[in-house]
């Protein structure tokens, strides 16, 4: 499936044709160089390696400057594969991608669906509340010290005489790599590498995502 590199700008909200107030999200897509295409006979795989963002020479590696050499463009920061990439429009016509193509924001339509995948935000180490939605005790009177934000009981005491495996507990929250489906896009903006989607997604502002059609 086709698809891009991004980075998260940041939330806006834009109007519909019927004057509904739609909140998105506002995407940093390419251009993207093709730096790599796997195949069956040397990989054991097919896809397709993007390339986005600038990096300085100095913060990167010989084996991958070579890399980014064999495309003929500079060095990257981000890379990531698709697989089923299909063909791309050049000109008139339709073709396959080889290394050096770029692709930009043209191979989204407006109207169409898109999936979006992101690293979610690190909250760190939280509670049941805030990580799974507990409600705690409510009541605060009848005695209540100190209970509000509790767990709760983690099971029998005697027997099983432990914790069971996969009971929601506190501990690190976020930092998960998250999928958004079927987000729809709502506007391309092929002169600025943009595009908006509607509703939010994964990440904190300036964070990479991939962007699927």
């Amino acid at each position: 499936m086709q698809g891009i590199i991004g980075k998260k700008v940041g939330m806006t909200s834009i109007y519909s044709v019927e004057g509904k107030n739609i909140p998105c999200t506002v995407i940093e897509a390419g251009p993207c160089v093709v730096t790599q295409i796997r195949n069956m006979e040397t990989d054991g795989y097919e896809a397709v390696q993007l390339a986005f963002d600038e990096k300085k020479e100095k913060h990167t590696t010989k084996a991958m400057k070579g890399h980014f050499a064999k495309a003929g463009t500079t060095p990257k920061r981000k890379l990531a594969e698709f697989k089923d990439f299909g063909k791309i429009k050049k000109g008139e016509d339709f073709a396959e991608v080889v290394v050096g193509d770029k692709i930009t924001v043209d191979i989204f339509i407006e109207g169409e669906f898109c999936d979006v995948t992101g690293t979610s935000k690190g909250k760190g180490f939280q509670g049941v509340v805030k990580r799974h939605g507990f409600s705690g005790v409510n009541d605060a009177t009848h005695g209540q010290h100190n209970r509000l934000r509790a767990p709760g009981s983690l099971g029998a005491s005697s027997w099983p005489s432990r914790v069971f495996k996969g009971m929601r507990m506190g501990g690190r929250t976020g930092g998960d790599t998250v999928k958004m489906i079927s987000l729809r896009v709502l506007k391309v903006i092929p002169e600025s590498n943009l595009v908006i989607v509607k509703g939010s997604v994964p990440g904190s502002k300036g964070s990479y995502l991939t962007i699927q059609r």
